[in-house]
This record gives C-alpha cells, sequence and structure tokens, in this order.
C-alpha cells in the first residue's frame, strides 16, 4: 500500500508517517519512481507506535522498545520493560515538579487575592 492508504488506514497524518521512516521506526520499499510502498503489518505497527507516543514516550526511546517486536525473547522483553519502567518514572518526577509548581503558584495566587481584598477594602497594603 501507499503512504496515503497506510495514513487513512491508522489515522496518522503522512507527515508523521515521514518522520517515523526518519527516525528509524517505520520501514518502506520504494518504488522505481520513489513512492514508498509498505506491507500489511505496517498497519500494526504504525498503531502500536501510535499506543507508544501516546504514552508519553519519545522516539529514542520507542526506537529501544522496537526489538521486543521486531525479535521477541525474553532478552527483549526484559530491556523493554526496564525502558518502560524508567520513562515511568521519568514522568513521575516530572509530576511531582509540575504538582510543585502549581502548589508554588497557588500560594502567589493567594498573596495575590489578599493583595487585592485589602486594596478593595482601603486597608493599607
Amino acid at each position: 500500500m501507499r503512504i496515503g492508504e497506510l495514513a487513512k488506514r491508522t489515522g496518522v497524518s503522512v507527515r508523521s508517517l515521514r518522520y517515523y521512516e526518519e527516525q528509524g521506526l517505520l520501514t518502506s520499499t520504494r518504488s522505481a519512481s520513489g513512492q514508498r510502498h509498505y506491507t500489511e503489518d505496517k498497519v500494526d505497527r504504525v498503531t502500536f507506535i501510535q499506543r507508544l507516543y501516546a504514552a508519553g514516550l519519545p522516539s529514542r526511546t520507542i526506537i529501544e522498545l522496537l526489538p521486543c517486536v521486531d525479535a521477541p525473547s525474553e532478552g527483549n522483553s526484559d530491556a523493554a520493560m526496564e525502558h518502560m519502567e524508567r520513562e515511568r518514572d521519568r514522568l513521575t518526577g516530572h509530576i511531582a515538579e509540575l504538582v510543585r509548581t502549581r502548589d508554588a503558584l497557588d500560594s502567589l495566587i493567594a498573596t495575590g487575592r489578599t493583595y487585592q481584598e485589602k486594596l478593595r477594602s482601603g486597608a493599607s497594603v
């Protein structure tokens, strides 16, 4: 199938499919005129790649996970699990930092509201 059909069947833009190829996540063959052609199994691969992106994984990590799909083995499976656990831990740290940032902003907002109330009541600030 050509790139447009793969895009239609997976709900992924043609631009994204080209990006996946640039990143080494997806391969195609080329016709004599240079058009990309994909095999039927690429539909599942693109869907899987989309699930990994939706889980917050960057392309560099996705590349490290693909051997588990391409050459299933206990070693590849263990490596994939380790990568995903590291990414989860990274995201957990990022979430904690965002919560701290939000809490600091909430504190500033509360201080600002107190200041506004004093201004509105005519009290000295």
